[in-house]
């Protein structure tokens, strides 16, 4: 496969499944319009660098390491469910007390919200697997130096900038005003969301599929 075609299919492959709803969505839309647009905007980097994480994995050949060893996939895998569990329960807890004590990332500095967003973005180790699995079936056998050089940092864009995009959309005023207005049964929804897709990964840690 041309280079070119090579690496436009690769990143229109990770740019649809960027899109599509999950934890790390949950998060962003949550830390920008309960926090700030520079909270949800740092939550969106971390995304962003999770996703390099990925990248640089599926480079290396190690999600083909993962799937051969079994016990080291489901250790991830349980990791990641009971990170999100752990996060769902805490947002819980905070569903119903006032934004400025019950907000799962502090106001103050960007920091916690870079580190919420990039283990909420690792905490799935399922999508190591896609991106080997989207490298695997796109990637030439010998990819020129540039194409290895290019894919890290356009892959970065793409994630971050899908989560900026939705972390600015989030912390506008009406979205802002509307998540005041109804902030328990909001947080309680993006709990019971982030909770069942940990449990999610668990179960599918206990039960893997036939």
């Amino acid at each position: 496969m041309d280079p070119v075609f090579a690496l436009l299919g690769i990143l229109g492959a990770l740019a649809a499944g960027a899109v599509s709803p999950g934890p790390s969505f949950v998060l962003v839309a949550r830390t920008a319009v309960a926090v700030s647009r520079g909270a949800g905007l740092a939550a969106a980097f971390g995304m962003g660098v999770g996703g390099v994480f990925f990248a640089a994995l599926a480079l290396l050949g190690l999600q083909a390491l993962l799937m051969q060893v079994a016990w080291a996939y489901a250790l991830l895998k349980l990791a990641g469910g009971l990170y999100l569990v752990c996060l769902a329960i805490r947002l819980w807890r905070g569903a119903s007390a006032p934004l400025a004590m019950g907000g799962m990332i502090a106001p103050a500095g960007l920091l916690k919200p870079f580190a919420f967003g990039l283990l909420t973005q690792l905490s799935n180790p399922k999508t190591a697997i896609v991106y080997g699995s989207i490298f695997a079936a796109l990637l030439p056998a010998d990819p020129p130096g540039w194409l290895l050089a290019v894919l890290p940092p356009s892959i970065f864009l793409i994630e971050a900038s899908w989560y900026a995009v939705v972390a600015v959309a989030f912390s506008a005023g009406r979205p802002r005003a509307a998540y005041l207005r109804s902030k328990s049964w909001i947080d309680r929804i993006a709990a019971s969301a982030m909770g069942a897709l940990g449990v999610r990964l668990m179960v599918d840690t206990a039960v893997p599929p036939p």
